[in-house]
């Protein structure tokens, strides 16, 4: 018999990657004895490779529609594949052009909302759903039943390197630069931090270079927190929340990968985004909503922070 051979689309980003870790499960739970290549972008090859999921990650660097050379490229990659069915997570206008790349000709099954595919998404409110929701229903259409929630044990990291004390909570006070509403303020976080600290639980921050300015903000007013930003991969941001008595932050990627790790976390929405689509799932994930989060009072989510 003939190996068959699965491809899935999962592009970005790292809160989108995280809510696919059930999907991409499930799949490989179905499609035990066949071939199953994941496109994904760069910066999640090193953090998927130790999964099991995928025989092959292969990489997609989104090329502009005016960079033909790139589009000639992927589309050689995608029909060399041969593959006999494709999941597309992604269901994006980007990945929908991908099915076209297929043709002419045989082109595979496709699991998706590509005009023409054989095994559609077919529900006209999918946009209202959950991610996780979603996932598990256009799975469930194309066959896969008992789509699992995230579960991030597999992954591993020396966080022994930071030399954290036994008793710490992290706090991610960034976001996207282009959607600064969607933060709350570093100012905030400070007060946190102190309360943190007066607990005996050391305040640790999270972030990339866009966060130094909140971090110097927080250190600035409470000198016992422990600054990790810049210093972290995806793989310890899963390892950290394991360990963390709380967590607490943004609607931001990073919180995803906390809170699927089992970390009590607390995620702050604004009107900036929605949190019955996007939100964080887990074991213990609460939410606080405000359309404006500068007016979210400090007090509230003091009250909300859950710690084990």
């Amino acid at each position: 018999m003939t190996e068959k051979r699965i491809l899935v689309i999962k592009l970005g980003a790292l809160g989108d990657i995280v809510l696919a870790c059930g999907p991409f499960q499930a799949i490989r739970r179905h499609h035990a004895e066949a071939k199953i290549t994941l496109l994904t972008t760069p910066p999640f090859v090193d953090f998927l490779e130790p999964s099991g999921w995928f025989d092959e990650i292969t990489t997609d660097t989104r090329p502009p529609l005016w960079r033909a050379r790139q589009w000639i490229d992927l589309r050689k990659r995608l029909r060399a594949g041969e593959f006999d069915r494709v999941y597309d997570l992604q269901t994006s206008d980007r990945s929908g052009w991908y099915y076209r790349l297929m043709g002419p000709g045989r082109r595979p099954e496709w699991s998706g909302i590509a005009p023409g595919c054989s095994h559609p998404h077919a529900n006209p409110d999918r946009d209202d759903m959950h991610t996780i929701e979603r996932q598990r229903e256009q799975l469930a259409m194309a066959g896969i039943e008992n789509v699992p929630d995230t579960d991030l044990s597999w992954v591993a990291a020396d966080i022994a390197r930071f030399g954290l004390p036994d008793r710490y909570a992290l706090l991610v006070p960034g976001g996207a630069p282009h959607r600064p509403a969607k933060r709350w303020p570093a100012e905030n976080y400070a007060v946190i931090a102190k309360k943190l600290m007066d607990q005996g639980i050391t305040p640790v921050l999270l972030g990339g270079p866009a966060e130094r300015r909140a971090a110097d903000t927080i250190l600035g007013a409470c000198p016992g927190a422990r600054d990790l930003t810049g210093q972290t991969n995806l793989a310890d941001l899963a390892v950290l929340g394991r360990g963390a008595a709380a967590a607490l932050g943004n609607d931001t990627g990073p919180m995803h990968m906390i809170a699927a790790s089992s970390c009590p976390s607390l995620v702050l929405f604004s009107a900036d985004s929605n949190h019955a689509i996007t939100a964080p799932r887990g074991p213990a994930v609460d939410i606080l909503y405000r359309d404006e989060l500068a007016d979210l009072p400090i007090e509230k989510v003091d009250a909300a922070l859950t710690i084990r």
